[in-house]
């Protein structure tokens, strides 16, 4: 059994060579390996937990490069699929002076977006101990329909699962469908990992620990909220709080969040408790372990190569 499922978007992340230029004004990109959910399988494989990969990329040289990057951070990609109608998605990334980014994606569809049930690999979803997943393999179909038959074959199999709304509002066709497809992992979540924005996108609450109760409502076990600077609140279980963020000048944000899941679920697959069971003092230390693990990779540029290792974690 491996520890985590990783099920969604695979794409190249073409980030702007200049810091504080727009799409429009910069000279240059550089490519990098990207998506949400590839982010979070390469990040836990990195710290030295297992993971597998479960999506689609374009028959190309994008898709092969990718292939091999998730090959080489010893990622399990026996459920990767290869478009020959669609190629891999592109994302083009530019970075204000602060470090936050700018999006457009060349995704009309992208390979990620033509996964479907019958490309799904059950025994790696019955395989992993947890699922995790994001709101992007909501916005169309046939991606849609393949994520709710892996979330209903690891509810089956007992499997957690985690969920990160992840936000994009230029790919949805307007934002209620947008506010309509996130609902569709809430019920199902045990731990949903959200941004401040996504919070208030999805409640219509501005206050954190009102919007983490209304979400907890939705049946889930914990409800973390990622700040950036501010580091994260949770509320999980009986118990609620804050945890700070480590201090670093960001060079590049992309992947921070995701950066945060894969801290967070690699110390929980490290732990034999169900984190329904975690005493507070447990939950904190894998919240500030989470923190740490995302402080590293906004100091490095692009998301899967600023992945770090457990030693670099600790250092």
């Amino acid at each position: 059994m491996h520890d985590v499922t990783c099920l969604g978007e695979l794409l190249i992340d073409f980030t702007s060579l200049q810091a504080g230029a727009t799409l429009i004004e910069t000279p240059g990109f550089e490519k990098h390996a990207g998506g949400g959910v590839a982010n979070v399988a390469v990040g836990v494989s990195r710290l030295g937990g297992s993971s597998a990969f479960l999506g689609m990329v374009g028959n190309d040289e994008f898709g092969r490069y990718l292939a091999k990057m998730l090959t080489d951070r010893a990622v399990n990609i026996d459920g990767l699929r290869y478009s020959n109608v669609a190629h891999t998605t592109l994302a083009f990334v530019a970075l204000r002076e602060d470090g936050e980014r700018e999006f457009v994606f060349y995704r009309n569809p992208g390979a990620d977006m033509l996964y479907s049930s019958s490309d799904l690999d059950e025994s790696i979803v019955a395989g992993g101990r947890y699922l995790h997943h994001g709101s992007i393999s909501f916005i169309s179909t046939p991606n849609r329909e393949a994520t709710l038959r892996a979330i209903s074959l690891a509810r089956a199999h007992d499997r957690l699962i985690c969920y990160d709304p992840n936000l994009r509002l230029n790919l949805w066709e307007n934002p209620q469908a947008a506010f309509e497809g996130i609902l569709l992992g809430l019920s199902t979540a045990n731990i949903i990992k959200l941004s401040e924005d996504e919070l208030a996108f999805i409640t219509r609450q501005h206050d954190i620990e009102t919007g983490m109760r209304a979400l907890r409502a939705h049946g889930a076990s914990a409800v973390i909220v990622t700040m950036g600077g501010d580091g994260c609140s949770y509320n999980w279980g009986d118990y609620s709080g804050h945890i700070p963020a480590r201090r670093v000048t960001p060079v590049d944000t992309t992947g921070a969040g995701d950066a945060f899941v894969a801290g967070m679920l690699y110390r929980l697959t490290r732990n034999e408790l169900h984190p329904n069971e975690l005493p507070k003092p447990q939950i904190e230390d894998i919240l500030t372990f989470a923190n740490r693990v995302a402080a590293r990779v906004v100091t490095c540029r692009g998301a899967i190569p600023a992945m770090p290792t457990l030693d670099e974690v600790i250092a």
